[in-house]
């Protein structure tokens, strides 16, 4: 019986950036750091928490992924902002998102730029993300990314691709599923006159780089058929499942790769 030859659902550009990226951030955090991560699960067995949408239990979920990301907790908050957006970007030194869909900001030294001794790092989050853990957690994720990468010095935020390069991070540091699956998704609406679904896409990387992503990831740690890839949503799964056909047949040799921006 004829097969189908494996797929990928990325293009080639794409894909070596993410192995390309995999060393990278190998060579800043070492590789024992992906291969002992261990992989979180939308369950409750990872977050066994209450969960009421109010920032007092949103600041127990952001100390969960904060422990299993090991980012140290010294100086570090969590902040709820309203949706001004664009009023925050007036006020905050440093910040990551963009002006029309920011879900979180970073900000950074804030308190010494005003002229006091104290120095912190704030995690600030969207308040409609609260109605969500699982965005939550995938907004909560990207922005320790930052605090590991751009708090620790690990990457300048001149870096061209280093927001792109923060979603990678959550894939190799065990947050893959929840960044992934919420990297595309469909929402419903209705008003007065119409009703329907809509389409938002989250985060950088797109679904289909997600899904090679993991396969590499799970790859990398020799996980041939791994038990979470049945939390991956439907597209996210399809993606993830080709890749890892394509990876068990051709493997990964890394080269330069452009950044994606």
């Amino acid at each position: 019986m004829l097969g189908f030859p494996a797929k990928l659902p990325v293009s080639e550009p794409e894909r070596l950036w993410v192995d390309e990226g995999f060393r990278r951030l190998e060579k800043m955090l070492g590789h024992r750091r992906m291969i002992d991560a261990e992989m979180v699960l939308p369950t409750a067995e990872y977050f066994p928490d209450h969960y009421d949408k109010t920032p007092v239990t949103a600041e127990k979920l952001f100390q969960r992924v904060r422990g299993y990301m090991r980012v140290d907790n010294r100086g570090i908050e969590l902040e709820i902002f309203a949706d001004e957006t664009e009023e925050l970007r007036q006020m905050l030194p440093h910040w990551s998102g963009n002006s029309s869909a920011c879900a979180g900001l970073y900000i950074r030294d804030h308190l010494e730029e005003q002229g006091r001794n104290e120095k912190r790092m704030v995690v600030a989050i969207r308040s409609t993300r609260l109605q969500d853990p699982l965005l939550l957690v995938a907004t909560v994720a990207h922005e320790l990314g930052h605090v590991i990468l751009l708090g620790g010095g690990l990457m300048n935020p001149s870096t061209p691709d280093q927001e792109p390069m923060t979603d990678l991070l959550t894939v190799f540091l065990g947050l893959g599923i929840f960044t992934a699956n919420s990297a595309g998704r469909f929402t419903q609406f209705q008003d007065n006159r119409r009703q329907g679904w809509s389409m938002q896409r989250l985060g950088y990387l797109p679904e289909q780089v997600f899904g090679y992503a993991l396969a590499r990831f799970g790859r990398e740690r020799g996980e041939e058929k791994p038990s979470w890839a049945k939390h991956l949503s439907t597209n996210v799964g399809t993606y993830y499942k080709s890749s890892s056909a394509w990876l068990a047949k051709h493997g990964a040799p890394v080269i330069n790769a452009k950044p994606i921006k």
